[in-house]
């Protein structure tokens, strides 16, 4: 995993904290955000990130959070 790319409106719903805490556990891997990624379904319905041009997507910043770190492993 080298970047993460993130949708600007999506951080309206509470991925501040990811974003900050993949920055400070994981700062070798980049992180973008984006005004959007084109994913608006996906991005009105739950926490999403792009990682490698697939959508990683979770009910709540929290278990997104959990999926991204189980992807780095």
């Amino acid at each position: 995993m080298k970047k993460i790319k993130y949708c600007k409106r999506n951080m309206k719903n509470g991925l501040k904290p990811v974003y900050k805490a993949m920055k400070d556990r994981y700062p070798d891997i980049k992180q973008k955000k984006t005004d959007c990624l084109g994913n608006c379904k996906t991005c009105k319905l739950e926490c999403f990130v792009v990682v490698k041009s697939k959508t990683v997507s979770a009910p709540s910043p929290d278990q997104l959070y959990k999926r991204l770190k189980k992807m780095i492993g």
